[in-house]
């Protein structure tokens, strides 16, 4: 009777360190995949803001340029800013299939990832048998 007691008792302390496991590795596996996801996306602000940067300075100098062909700066200056408004519009009428589905589809693909390259990896070694 002591043997069956002392088995449940290691097996109760097996199951508590099991899924005291687990939930470590699911943490650390939250924590992979944000710090994935979190870095892929400093390297787009990053590579944005220079873009960013990029663009005002070319149309700082269009605008100028438009605006020394017509005599008058602020002319350039509101064709150049007309231009980006229609430029707007346009991205707010086609905001779902340019930016929503893209972003969305990077993000899941980053937090499945892992998933994909284990089911790719099982696929090998079950073709290997």
């Amino acid at each position: 009777m002591e043997n069956i007691a002392t088995n449940l008792g290691k097996l109760y302390d097996k199951a508590e360190q099991y899924s005291k496991t687990s939930l470590e590795l699911i943490k650390l596996n939250a924590i992979d995949k944000s710090s994935d996801v979190i870095s892929s996306l400093a390297v787009v602000l990053s590579l944005t803001l220079v873009v960013a940067i990029f663009t005002l300075f070319i149309n700082i100098g269009l605008a100028l340029l438009i605006g020394k062909l017509l005599a008058d700066y602020a002319m350039g200056f509101f064709i150049v800013s007309g231009f980006y408004v229609f430029v707007g519009i346009l991205i707010y009428i086609f905001r779902k299939p340019l930016i929503k589905i893209p972003i969305d589809n990077i993000v899941v693909g980053k937090l499945m990832k892992e998933k994909d390259e284990k089911f790719l990896e099982d696929q090998i070694n079950n073709s290997n048998l």
